[in-house]
């Protein structure tokens, strides 16, 4: 009976009046029209005997900052949110993991780099919410096709520690012609520093005795980012 009165209780989607209910907002609109809030709802689908199911999930995303801290949640973290059980965890997760694929589908092999941006573009969703820094290698083709990415270093850069020799093992393995480097700044600032002016000058000179080009190295900082070619360091 309790069980009965518990799940009577619960305020679903349905439970709002039709103009409220996001399920039919994003039929009549579309989904871009959604909040983040109405989104994770829909995903929710019940609320809890205290709160509506929007509630719910408004307070979900004010305790992980918005999405910026959710996507990155482990089932254990999101869990410890009162209402929110293994299974919604689960759809979570799920959801997050597939825009995750979505937003990298664009940049599947032989990924062809033209410019600074689209190498850029190529790793920033990847790397602008790290929080450490990574060096990244992108290994390409004579027709500067993407054959590989190969993090060769997690750390703050520093030229005694990004060593040639792993980043030029890796170009023989698969035959690259030419490489771009690649590492992120935590702060937002893709601002270069010594250390990653000193790191790109020595990482070229190797490659050019070798023969194998460093093309660019990219500082990826908060959705911007500085190509050190074009700085003139190259």
């Amino acid at each position: 009976m309790e069980k009965t009165l518990e799940k009577e209780n619960k305020l679903m989607i349905r439970d709002f009046p039709q103009d409220e209910r996001p399920r039919e907002r994003l039929i009549q609109s579309g989904a871009a029209s959604l909040s983040n809030q109405e989104l994770l709802a829909i995903l929710l689908r019940t609320g809890t005997k205290a709160e509506s199911v929007l509630q719910l999930s408004n307070r979900l995303l004010t305790s992980f900052d918005g999405l910026n801290l959710l996507k990155d949640a482990s089932l254990e973290e999101i869990t410890k949110t009162k209402g929110i059980g293994l299974a919604k965890a689960v759809q979570i997760m799920a959801a997050v993991e597939l825009g995750r694929r979505i937003g990298n589908l664009a940049f599947d092999d032989r990924y062809s780099i033209r410019s600074p941006e689209d190498g850029a573009n190529y790793v920033m969703n990847d790397m602008r919410f790290l929080a450490q820094e990574h060096f990244v290698c992108l290994y390409l083709n004579t027709k500067n096709q993407v054959l590989h990415k190969q993090t060769i270093f997690i750390g703050s850069l520093n030229a005694s520690i990004v060593h040639p020799r792993e980043v030029f093992k890796e170009a023989f393995r698969r035959s690259a012609a030419s490489i771009i480097c690649v590492h992120n700044h935590p702060s937002g600032d893709p601002t270069p520093s010594r250390e990653d002016i000193e790191v790109t000058k020595r990482l070229v000179e190797c490659g050019r005795i070798i023969g194998i080009d460093i093309l660019d190295h990219l500082i990826i900082g908060e959705k911007k980012f500085i190509s050190l070619k074009e700085k003139g360091y190259l």
